[in-house]
């Protein structure tokens, strides 16, 4: 569904923007909308409806409703995002194929794989991002031409696997933390090659 978002964002942000105007916060309106899904829509109401359940929805994962409130409707960023989105490439290939297609010397990857052992909770469709995965892409960036930045969750099993590189230690507060007004705080890794 990101596709038609993307390209319609890129040539048609106003009519995106017609299409939400006058949808509420609802939570209502956010579980009818996730349950018809977007057959026979237009890609434009595709797009719509897309980024409504987005910006409903907690955390940004389409699946739950988001309970806060937020004015749906403001989109005022979205023009900024059509003028990035004029110059870039986006592709729908494994992170083996990309890495190796666009590296070179004027190159950085930004890599975010799924966190290890946590890989469960990331939607990868019916590519399972397994151990073998995390040795593949670790192989491949030991090999690249260019810079990379590479995040990662804290654990003795990647700091093990990137030992390699320069790892830095680096703490946040957690998302639940954040929404709950804990001080749960997440360990994490930046990891890079230069």
């Amino acid at each position: 569904m990101e596709r038609p978002l993307f390209r319609c964002v890129k040539y048609h942000p106003d009519a995106i923007v017609k299409e939400i105007d006058y949808l509420l916060n609802s939570r209502e309106m956010f579980n009818c909308f996730k349950n018809q899904g977007f057959e026979g829509l237009t890609d434009i109401q595709k797009a719509a409806r897309y980024l409504y359940l987005i910006k409903a929805s907690y955390g940004s994962k389409v699946s739950t409703y988001g309970a806060k409130s937020r004015d749906i409707n403001r989109l005022d960023d979205l023009r900024d995002i059509q003028s990035r989105l004029r110059t870039v490439i986006i592709e729908n290939k494994g992170f083996d194929a990309l890495i190796k297609h666009y590296d070179g010397a004027d190159t950085l990857f930004y890599c975010d794989p799924p966190y290890f052992e946590a890989e469960s909770f990331y939607d990868t469709g019916s590519f399972t991002f397994d151990e073998e995965q995390h040795r593949i892409l670790k192989d491949i960036l030991t090999g690249i031409k260019c810079r990379f930045i590479l995040s990662y969750n804290d654990c003795q099993y990647i700091r093990e696997l990137y030992s390699a590189f320069k790892i830095e230690g680096i703490e946040r507060q957690s998302n639940l933390a954040l929404r709950y007004g804990t001080d749960k705080v997440y360990r994490e890794l930046i990891i890079r090659n230069y």
